[in-house]
């Protein structure tokens, strides 16, 4: 079968690999339609892997795909049967796997296609608990934005930062693959939202989107409008992904007990931070990291009621560096969507 392996840093080789064997108790065996792309593959790609990892290493840590055989005892799933997975290989028996907050896991194998093989592949086999049946209607294209793009946005929101309708988020990097759920997820429930982008063609996508305001940063600071545009008061929520010299401006206009969460540092993952500020405000800054099993399936819940993601391109799995290089030039309005 195929599979698209880093065999270097930045160096991607599509191989012939032999195929996975027959799925074991409890695990089914997935083939593989589509795969999402994120910045973590990004990540990967240059070698920024926060773990030692062997390589050849097969990529791909967001995917859809069809149930192709089922191994003894799992009842829950049949041949044929749409599916995505879980990104990363969890316990299932610690503390926090069992109370549904799969993201801590105390004793994770790995994140697929980062420290552990990935999903761009044509079979993978997985524990039959790690993979969320696809709703009727759902595309597999859509579908591989649940297990990251939508979950992540799912979690973030409304399991930390506590989003509620008709209040005001700022929601950055909106042409981004998570910044286009977020708008969607926000505007679904009723509240205001303003949005940085990077252009003037980003920005007529957000507003096409749902963005009540958005800021192209690269004209104006973000800080200054989105004071103005909140009358000096700030905003209930930030939505916040890149970090870098934009963190301490996120917290500037946050309202008094405002609520900033967090899960990236594209633009760099080191900040300073006046505590003086941050207690006198009685902020409340949330770190985010994926998201639980839960989330998946709220998530394709609601692209089953017809919240779907925005998809700037598709390419073949030949193609995958072209995605990645999309994404790294910034270029991207939405999910780069690998097919197979």
């Amino acid at each position: 079968m195929r599979a698209l392996t880093l065999v270097a840093d930045r160096q991607l080789e599509l191989a012939d690999v032999p195929p996975p064997p027959a799925p074991g108790p409890g695990e089914v065996q997935v083939r593989i339609k589509a795969v999402g792309l994120n910045h973590l593959d990004l990540w990967g790609f240059r070698g920024m892997a926060f773990a030692k990892r062997k390589m050849p290493l097969v990529v791909g840590a967001e995917a859809a795909g069809e149930i192709a055989a089922t191994g003894a005892g799992v009842t829950a799933l049949k041949a044929g049967d749409p599916v995505v997975m879980y990104g990363a290989l969890t316990c299932g028996t610690c503390r926090a796997c069992r109370e549904g907050r799969d993201n801590l896991c105390e004793a994770v194998g790995g994140i697929m296609g980062f420290h552990v093989d990935g999903f761009a592949r044509d079979l993978v086999n997985m524990p039959a608990r790690l993979v969320v049946p696809v709703p009727a209607g759902i595309t597999m294209r859509d579908a591989a934005c649940a297990p990251i793009a939508f979950g992540t946005v799912q979690h973030m929101l409304f399991d930390n930062a506590r989003l509620q309708p008709d209040e005001t988020v700022l929601v950055h990097a909106g042409g981004s693959g998570i910044g286009t759920v977020a708008i969607k997820m926000a505007k679904a429930i009723g509240c205001t939202v303003i949005t940085t982008v990077g252009s003037d063609e980003k920005a007529e996508k957000a507003k096409a989107l749902g963005a009540d305001h958005v800021i192209n940063y690269r004209k104006d600071r973000f800080e200054t409008i989105t004071r103005k545009l909140t009358n000096k008061k700030g905003v209930d929520v930030v939505f916040e992904h890149v970090g870098g010299e934009g963190f301490n401006g996120s917290l500037l206009v946050l309202k008094r007990g405002g609520r900033l969460v967090t899960c990236g540092s594209t633009a760099g993952p080191t900040v300073q931070i006046n505590l003086m500020q941050l207690f006198q405000q009685q902020y409340r800054i949330f770190g985010s990291f994926g998201c639980t099993i839960r989330n998946i399936r709220e998530s394709l819940a609601k692209m089953a009621d017809g919240m779907l993601p925005v998809i700037d391109t598709e390419v073949p799995l030949a193609e995958f560096e072209r995605g990645l290089a999309r994404l790294e030039g910034r270029q991207v309005f939405g999910k780069v969507i690998v097919t197979f």
